[in-house]
């Protein structure tokens, strides 16, 4: 029998064992179950394993379950309620803009010194800068700002 089959096969009794197959299916695979080893192997191996994951238990004070609990809870309200303060937003926005208008200074005051130990037209590095400095700054300038509108949004829609 070809490894595709067994695969399948393998498949279905991993199905079988999670009570996710159909009566049908589960049908075949006893008719293929019964003439071959392979599978059968594969079928005890699993069996085994899953009968030693149920056999692990653990006493767990009820005290620390508790406080893990809320923990968590308190931990997921702090993460819901916290919002960008209008400050912050206001000192992203001015930093990205800071960070475009040092790109374009740099252009300017040393662009050609920089094309030329770069062996590149003065051109090319304009447009370097452009793509890669001054266009990035301004989308992280338009961005900034509309990230707390849009997880409320997100909150809305949920």
């Amino acid at each position: 029998m070809r490894s595709d089959d067994h695969e399948s096969f393998q498949r279905r009794i991993d199905e079988t064992l999670a009570d996710d197959v159909a009566v049908r299916e589960e049908e075949s695979l006893r008719e293929h179950l019964q003439s071959c080893t392979q599978c059968q192997e594969y079928l005890a191996a699993s069996t085994r394993v899953i009968a030693s994951l149920g056999g692990f238990s653990f006493d767990v004070d009820p005290a620390l379950q508790g406080k893990v609990c809320a923990a968590i809870s308190l931990r997921a309200q702090q993460l819901e309620s916290w919002q960008p303060s209008r400050r912050r937003i206001a000192w992203i926005c001015m930093t990205a803009l800071l960070l475009s208008a040092a790109g374009s200074f740099i252009d300017l005051q040393f662009g050609g010194l920089i094309a030329s130990v770069l062996d590149m037209q003065r051109t090319q590095m304009r447009h370097g800068l452009v793509t890669f400095w001054i266009l990035p700054s301004f989308c992280f300038l338009l961005l900034f700002p509309l990230l707390p509108l849009l997880s409320h949004r997100k909150e809305r829609v949920l």
